[in-house]
Order: structure tokens, then sequence, then C-alpha cells
């Protein structure tokens, strides 16, 4: 009787040092989270503006890349005004891609 006293004593002080030692392992590892955990992602209305922004920014970059390559082109060559209407088309449709890049719902 007075060792399973003692067997019964031992066990609670080793159930409750387990314990202790779980809620510490616990909270150790809450705050590493906590630490490591990657910024909130924006949403609503910000995230909208910052995708519609980089698609004009896209699209406005596209046209102007192939619009100021076809001038410059044009005035080298001499074939005024075909490579600048060319590559300006191919700007707008670079420009439509980029858009289209930057907008499509991500996988």
């Amino acid at each position: 009787m007075i060792d399973d006293d003692k067997r019964d004593a031992e066990q609670d002080a080793l159930n409750a040092r387990l314990e202790k030692l779980n809620e510490a392992l616990r909270q150790r590892d809450d705050e590493r989270l906590a630490r490591e955990a990657p910024p909130p992602e924006r949403k609503g209305l910000t995230r909208a503006l910052s995708v519609g922004l980089n698609a004009f920014s896209e699209f406005v970059g596209a046209v102007l890349v192939g619009g100021v390559l076809g001038w410059k082109l044009d005035e080298w060559l001499g074939t005024t005004p075909w490579l600048m209407i060319v590559l300006l088309g191919l700007g707008v449709a670079a420009g439509f891609w980029n858009i289209y890049r930057v907008a499509k719902p991500q996988a």
C-alpha cells in the first residue's frame, strides 16, 4: 500500500513535469511561429489597386517602348511611319498580353 502511494505520487509528479514541459514547448513554438509568420496579405481595395496600377504600368510601358523604338528605327532607316505603326501595334499587343498575365487568377 505504501509502495502504491509512493508510485502514485511519483507518477503525479512526473505527469506535472511533463505537462509543464509541454506547455513550455507549446509557448516556444507559438512565439517562433509569430516571429516567422509572413506579413498579413493585402486584401480588398488595396489589393485591387495594386493589381490595377501594375497592369496599367505594364500596358503603358509596352506601348511606349514599341512606339519610341519604331519612331527611332524609322528615323534611322528612313521608313517613316511604317516601323512606328508596326512596332506600336506590337507594343499594344504586348501591353494586352501583360494585362492578361498580371490579372489572371493565381492557381
